[in-house]
């Protein structure tokens, strides 16, 4: 039996035509070859499942994200995401040449790049939380991009420097609409939600709800009465993923409030069960960042 029996086709890419010369021996293609990497210039570009632009998307690459790019054809290039191995297609005019390896990242909800070092200048695109960059130069109020325009250097962090509390981070997106796919502080889902949370705060964490639950954090055991929770929990039903605030309140995206809200999870549970599902898995990252304790303690005397 063939490896494709068994590989997650989102996170490996193959098809009958063409694989990632990586996966040679372990799947059937006519074709393998290694990709060329590639770097997204657009703000945000949608990844989908088919080369089809009226199909929903699955994810969403962000501005400075790197991909392998295993076939450009007809508009389209077949891709894999660095970030998180996510597989699909994106406008190939989305890309550009891969130069440098990102120095920092947008560590606010949202900003804007800007032709000049002003923030009167026209912006030339909106820029999301964790958007990687390459900073050339700083000279503040703004840094400058190897890769043209200015970003107000607040909104920037080192890609060392991460978030302390990955639960905070989601807070800052209440109110976002839900967005099928999204991962930006336009539009998020559930998972995306979490994956940018906690990337924010250095933590891995794939895309989907059924990886995360299979593959962040340890299993719980929690009661009926649903005690014992707290802040940074991940509450998985089939399909849906929320993180619990404290130990009542849970912090999700989901297409009931159409946005990111925060309920008593007893509610949420309630409401859930009605449509026909139930809870399937609480799990507990060990921490809220992947920030040493005592690296925070000397950030904070040094502040």
């Amino acid at each position: 039996m063939m490896d494709s029996e068994r590989l997650d086709p989102r996170r490996h890419a193959y098809r009958a035509d063409l694989a990632d010369v990586r996966l040679e021996g372990r799947v059937d293609a006519e074709r393998f070859v290694p990709g060329a990497r590639r770097r997204v210039r657009r703000a945000s570009i949608a990844l989908r499942k088919a080369p089809v632009p009226i199909l929903g998307f699955e994810t969403e690459l962000l501005f400075g994200e790197t991909v392998l790019e295993f076939e450009a054809a007809d508009g389209w290039s077949w891709v894999q995401a660095d970030r998180d191995d996510y597989v699909g297609y994106i406008p190939t005019d989305a890309l550009d040449e891969h130069h440098a390896p990102s120095t920092h990242r947008v560590s606010a909800i949202g900003t804007f790049l800007y032709s000049e070092a002003s923030m009167k200048s026209p912006p030339l695109m909106h820029l999301s939380i964790n958007t990687p960059l390459v900073v050339e130069a700083t000279e503040n109020p703004f840094c400058r991009l190897s890769t043209g325009g200015w970003i107000v250097a607040r909104h920037v962090a080192a890609q060392t420097k991460v978030a302390r509390d990955f639960v905070d981070i989601a807070e800052r997106l209440i109110g976002v609409p839900y967005l099928w796919g999204g991962r930006t502080r336009i539009g998020v889902d559930c998972s995306g939600l979490v994956q940018l949370a906690m990337e924010a705060a250095g933590l891995p964490c794939p895309r989907d709800s059924d990886m995360q639950a299979a593959e962040v954090g340890e299993n719980l055991l929690v009661p009926d009465s649903l005690d014992g929770l707290r802040r940074g929990d991940l509450v998985f039903w089939p399909g849906h993923v929320g993180m619990m605030v404290d130990g009542m309140l849970l912090l999700h995206a989901n297409a009931h409030h159409m946005a990111v809200v925060v309920e008593p999870l007893s509610i949420a549970v309630a409401r859930i069960e009605k449509s026909g599902s139930g809870l399937s898995s609480v799990k507990r990252p060990q921490a809220l960042s992947a920030e040493p304790v005592a690296a925070s303690r000397a950030s904070d005397e040094n502040e």
